[in-house]
């Protein structure tokens, strides 16, 4: 078995949280974090199975959670939702799109926005909650789906030079005789 696409798409999800947290300067100029984590979980989805897609889900929720001030939990349930949706309709995706790439990441990313915001209104706490809470959601996942084709650019570049590509069948048998001659 291969680890180069798992390995690489946990330290992808590492950065990316690492990303989120000490890199502010989207959040300074729009007031809004732009999340690499959604696009992540949207490259898992696609480009690998059900097992690894819940586990980057899980744990890259959890970092994200340890290192921000949601209780620890609450980014990891919208982000395995979203994953195990993408993988329920995994054949009608068009996945090598850009397009599609940026909707399905913009999806995650408003999924994790709102279903996180449902989660802390429903165990009581009082997240801050105004017009400019649309306002952070509607960009956060337009950001997030802007970058999610670049994400896959990136992410399939490293997993073509790392793993090992087959080469490609020829169209002639092995067994075939050749006669050379004239018959």
């Amino acid at each position: 078995m291969n680890f180069a696409r798992p390995i690489l798409i946990l330290v992808a999800a590492l950065l990316a949280v690492f990303a989120e947290t000490q890199l502010n300067l989207p959040e300074r100029l729009l007031a809004v974090r732009i999340h690499l984590l959604p696009a992540i979980v949207v490259f898992a989805a696609l480009r690998s199975g059900l097992g690894m897609l819940t586990l980057t889900a899980a744990i890259g929720g959890l970092w994200l959670d340890s290192l921000s001030a949601n209780p620890l939990g609450v980014s990891a349930i919208p982000l395995i939702l979203a994953g195990v949706l993408m993988r329920h309709f995994d054949s009608m995706l068009l996945r090598d799109l850009p397009y599609a790439q940026f909707m399905l990441g913009a999806g995650a990313a408003a999924m994790l926005f709102f279903v996180s915001l449902g989660i802390l209104l429903s165990v009581h706490l009082e997240p801050v909650i105004g017009w400019a809470t649309l306002w952070q959601g509607a960009v956060s996942s337009l950001g997030t789906g802007a970058l999610t084709p670049l994400v896959f650019f990136v992410l399939d570049r490293i997993d073509r030079a790392l793993t090992y590509q087959p080469a490609p069948e020829s169209s002639f048998r092995q067994d075939r005789e050749i006669k050379r001659g004239r018959t």
